[in-house]
């Protein structure tokens, strides 16, 4: 027995427009369509909102935010390394050297970084963690241990490892997607000033 065909239903789905893709890449869609993809950049984005609101917290502990907190935490990885300076830091988290001095400043005013003349070239600084931004990452680590280890709970070994190789690629490939999202927008600008 044929089913009685639903006009509304016939209705709704002729109403319903093609979303275009947002990618066409092969190794990006799956028979031909973009919906595991854009599933996969709205995971993405609610985890990188989650992990801001987790560095915010870790941050707000020590008394500073976000940027600070993170400033600090690569300036305390990286001394271990190398001398850091502003650009060393601003290198390492892809943040401009102005931005970078206004919130080294803060910190330095703070007690959690002192700032020492570079030896070989007086236009530099040294930025060394002190013993109190130290005391503070130090207890700060008990909490951090038991957020990351419930915030990456999920990831057995083999998954770490392989998200650890990934998101370099990810950061590096975000650069460059930047940098053309911001070259086609003056281009879309442009149109509309001359139409």
């Amino acid at each position: 027995m044929n089913k009685p065909s639903n006009p509304a239903s016939k209705r709704g789905a002729s109403m319903r427009q093609e979303v275009p893709l947002t990618v066409t890449r092969p190794e990006l869609l799956v028979n031909g369509s973009d919906n595991l993809f854009r599933e996969m950049v709205h995971s993405a984005l609610a985890f990188s909102t989650r992990l801001e609101a987790v560095r915010a917290g870790f941050a707000e502990i020590i008394g500073l935010t976000g940027i600070q907190y993170t400033i600090l935490i690569s300036a305390a990885h990286l001394e271990s390394e190398m001398d850091v300076g502003i650009t060393t830091i601003a290198d390492h988290l892809k943040l401009s050297g102005t931005f970078v001095t206004t919130e080294t400043k803060k910190l330095v005013k703070k007690g959690f970084l002192s700032k020492d003349e570079h030896p070989s070239d007086k236009r530099r600084v040294i930025l060394r963690v002190t013993s109190k931004a130290s005391a503070a990452l130090k207890e700060l680590a008990l909490i951090q241990q038991r957020v990351n280890d419930v915030h990456f709970g999920s990831l057995n070994k083999l998954e770490f490892l392989k998200l650890v190789k990934i998101m370099p690629q990810l950061a590096e490939s975000t650069e460059q997607a930047l940098a053309l999202l911001q070259h086609l927008a003056l281009i879309e600008k442009g149109i509309k000033v001359k139409q």
